[in-house]
Parts: C-alpha cells; sequence; structure tokens
C-alpha cells in the first residue's frame, strides 16, 4: 500500500512509519513538526526509496490537496495530534485548533480525493484516537467501542469531537473510514514529558519522581510497537465503518508502573546509595484526573486475529534499555518548551 501518515514524525506515528517501511509499504510522512516531533524518530528509513517527507500542517488545506494529487496514496491514517493533557488543561485552544478543525480539513481533502479518483473502494480513512474519549471507569469493567463518550479533559473532549467528525462523514458523505482507540502507549521516542520517560529522565538525574494524587489511577499500558502493528491490521484489514479498541492487557497503578521502572533501573544502573525508588513523591493531582482506563479487546481478536505481544515487564526493560542507550536523543528534547515543567496546574 501507499500510505499517507500525518503526524509521522511523533511518538506513535513515527513507529507506524518504520514498521509500514519494514513491511514494504510507500510511505508520505506529512508532519508540521511541532515542539513534540523529531525527525530522529525516522532516521532509519529516511533513505529508504519508499518513503517521502512533506512538511505541512494538517490545518492547511491547500497543502493537504497537494499532497494528496501528488502522491495518490490508498490510504490516510490519521495520527497528527495534540495529545498531552497536561498542555491541553493550561492551553486548550490549540488542541481544538489541531485535533478539531486539523481533523476536519483532512477529512474534507481525503473527500474530494477520494471523490476525484472515482471513489475507489480500496481507498481508506485511519483515524487513531485514544481511550480517553470514554471517561473514567471504577473499579470494574472495561471499555468496549460502544461504551457512551465521556470525555473529562479539553484533550479527550477535542479527539471525542475529532471522532464524532469521522463517523458523520462516514454517514453523511459515504466516506470510507476505520477508526482505533487505543490505551496509553509506552516504548522508544516517546517524548520527554510524558511518565515514563519522566519516571527514567529524573531518576538519572537524581531528580524527585512526581506521582500525581496517591498513585492509585490505573491505565492499561500498550508498547508502541504492538500498537503501531495492531494500526496497520486495521488500515489492511479492518471492516469500513467499523471501530476497533487498542489495548495492552496490561493494567496497572501509576504507582505500581514507576516502582517497577525503579527496580528495574536498579538492575541496570544502579545507584551509589539505596533505590530509585527513594526519589518517589507524590505530588497535587491534576484537575478532572480519570481514575481508571481499561480496554476491551475482544472486537480486533476476534475479527482481526490481533493480541498484543509485549508484557508491561518486558516493555518497560526494553524502554529503559533504549533511554539508557539514546541519551542523545533525549538531551536534545529536554531543552524544548514546557519539558521538565509541571504543567496542568492553571486550572
Amino acid at each position: 500500500m501507499k500510505l499517507l501518515v500525518t503526524g509521522g514524525a511523533g511518538f506513535i506515528g513515527s513507529a507506524v512509519v518504520r514498521q509500514a517501511i519494514g513491511a514494504g509499504h510507500q510511505v508520505v510522512n506529512l508532519d508540521a513538526l511541532t515542539y513534540a516531533a523529531c525527525l530522529e524518530n525516522v532516521a532509519d528509513v529516511a533513505d529508504n526509496p519508499n518513503y517521502v517527507f512533506v512538511q505541512a500542517d494538517i490545518r492547511d488545506r491547500a497543502a493537504l490537496d497537494t499532497v494528496l494529487a501528488e502522491h495518490a496514496p490508498d490510504a490516510i491514517m490519521h495520527l497528527a495530534a495534540e495529545s498531552h493533557v497536561d498542555r491541553s488543561i493550561d492551553g486548550p485552544a490549540e488542541f481544538i485548533e489541531t485535533n478539531v478543525i486539523g481533523t476536519f480539513h483532512l477529512l474534507e481533502a481525503a473527500r474530494a480525493y477520494w471523490t476525484a479518483q472515482g471513489k475507489p473502494d480500496t481507498f481508506r480513512f485511519h483515524h487513531i484516537s485514544t481511550d480517553e474519549v470514554y471517561g473514567s471507569l471504577g473499579a470494574t469493567g472495561q471499555f468496549t467501542e460502544t461504551t457512551p463518550y465521556d470525555p473529562r479533559s479539553p484533550y479527550s473532549a477535542s479527539k471525542a469531537s475529532s471522532d464524532h467528525l469521522v463517523r458523520a462523514w462516514a454517514e453523511t458523505y459515504g466516506l470510507p473510514v476505520v477508526l482505533t482507540n487505543c490505551s496509553n502507549n509506552y516504548g522508544p521516542y516517546h517524548f520527554p514529558e510524558k511518565l515514563i520517560p519522566v519516571v527514567i529522565l529524573n531518576a538519572l538525574a537524581g531528580k524527585d519522581l512526581p506521582i500525581y494524587g496517591d498513585g492509585s489511577n490505573v491505565r492499561d499500558w500498550l508498547y508502541v510497537e504492538d500498537h503501531a502493528d495492531a494500526l496497520l491490521t486495521v488500515v489492511q484489514r479492518g471492516e469500513v465503518g467499523r471501530s476497533y479498541n487498542i489495548g495492552g492487557e496490561n493494567e496497572r497503578s501509576n504507582l505500581q508502573l514507576v516502582q517497577t521502572l525503579c527496580a528495574i533501573l536498579d538492575t541496570k544502573r544502579p545507584k551509589a546509595d539505596g533505590s530509585y525508588a527513594d526519589q518517589i513523591t507524590f505530588v497535587t493531582d491534576r484537575p478532572g484526573h480519570d481514575a481508571r482506563y481499561a480496554i476491551d479487546p475482544a472486537r480486533i481478536a476476534g475479527e482481526l486475529g490481533w493480541r498484543p505481544s509485549v508484557t508491561v515487564e518486558e516493555g518497560l526493560e526494553r524502554t529503559v534499555d533504549w533511554y539508557l542507550a539514546n541519551e542523545s536523543w533525549w538531551r536534545a528534547l529536554q531543552q524544548r518548551d514546557g519539558v521538565g515543567q509541571r504543567l496542568g496546574v492553571k486550572a
């Protein structure tokens, strides 16, 4: 296939690009190169003849029309998004502009392109979203594809809005879409403002390891390479108009997660004195912090035969190894705006 991947210089997008190129697909990587993007994420495939990079913003309709006409993709995999909840609390406007308005412009460009091509049945618009659109769970239960939407943050509300737009374009205009909603991702190339890289890098620097509230918030952790594999499965074999929840089947509380990371670091990079767990500090919780996310993966497992291959313990060890071996990558990103600061407190 020839794939147009939006946000392909970001964390999840770059994993999709690398895997797609490795599988022999052609990839056009469209990215605006905002603060969380990094072309080093795709350096391994940059010279591949099947790879093209285009710097463009999904809010720029003219640029989208040009890229689609020039490259004629078989499918669009839409990952470009603002994704950091804390940043959305402090500055929600950028999230509405990119995640809602940007998705609208991309849908319209895709519809015009698809129509001009004669509305081929083989075309796909794959919208990649998050389980955060479903809101917060109690101690039991899991999100399914029919769980009612109940977003609690500006970020999740913007993603819920974009999901609704995609479904509306499918129903009203017949655009052949597939949707996926994933649990929390982690792994190599994770931008160093998110929990797992913050813990690894703060631990190495001898700084506090901040945990919101009492650390009891639970997430289902999905290794990013597993997620990329699932996304490529869905864009190729998913049923048109269908949505698929993608989870790692690895629920852990934030405190458990951080303690596991500390234990891994104790083994791989031991301190002179004590454990990295001694650096754990509990800080004021963020507003609207969802208590628990959990994915029911039955649909994607039953219909497409996909299951995650990496346990959270295996994935965390791989992630720690990667950060220990790639200091030059994360050192440069630590200088970017907002990294290393406590965000999400303006509410």
